[in-house]
């Protein structure tokens, strides 16, 4: 006796695999099939597995060392590159923002320009200000200098000076040629914009100093 003849109603075998077909044809069944990036992962999961299972785990160790290393070799470059920024920026960009507490974005090149524009109306006091201004914009690009954020013209000069000692009373000076005009407001000459003048031109000549570091690797 089968359950077909205890319950007339019930379906044969034939309507029952039809209710069946139907059944499975529901959005929700093929909802819960895996995806292809299911499968993928689960593929790696059980390759990574079977690198440390016992059966492979000696003759496969080395190997999975080097992925291991590799993986995180690419997640540092990763990072680096997406956070990692060289110190040169950093100070450029400050240096940029903030120049003898004045924001200021314009290049060594360009204050210099400025400077002699102002020197050729004979407005001494702005080219003063504004060699001064090239002068220390240039030992920023250069690297030779990072100042902090309010940085007085007289401790950048006494931060210079640590690179070229030899320029050190220069660098005093032009400091002081500096503060005259903006603070003091002593007025400028020919004769002190073009000492100015000067020393800008012989930093900007002036070979950069060797670190201890750099000199031990030549």
């Amino acid at each position: 006796m089968t359950p077909f003849d205890l319950d007339p109603a019930a379906p044969d075998a034939e309507e029952a695999r039809r209710l069946a077909e139907q059944e499975l044809q529901n959005p929700r069944y093929a909802a819960a099939k895996p995806t292809w990036f299911d499968r993928l992962a689960e593929d790696v999961a059980d390759f990574i597995a079977s690198l440390f299972s016992a059966e492979t785990g000696q003759s496969a160790g080395g190997f999975a060392l080097v992925i291991m290393i590799i993986v995180l070799v690419a997640a540092l470059v990763t990072v680096l590159i997406l956070w990692g920024r060289p110190r040169r920026s950093q100070r450029m960009r400050r240096g940029v923002t903030d120049l003898l507490g004045e924001r200021d974005d314009r290049s060594a090149a360009q204050l210099r320009a400025d400077a002699e524009r102002a020197a050729q109306r004979e407005d001494w006091d702005a080219a003063t200000v504004l060699r001064f201004r090239g002068l220390a914009r240039g030992l920023i690009e250069r690297d030779v200098i990072d100042p902090s954020p309010g940085a007085t013209a007289q401790s950048l000069a006494r931060e210079s000076a640590r690179a070229f000692e030899g320029h050190r009373d220069a660098l005093t000076a032009a400091a002081g040629a500096f503060d005259d005009v903006r603070y003091l407001r002593r007025p400028a000459s020919a004769e002190s914009y073009q000492e100015l003048a000067r020393t800008d031109e012989l930093l900007m000549s002036a070979p950069l100093p060797v670190s201890p570091g750099e000199a031990v690797s030549a």
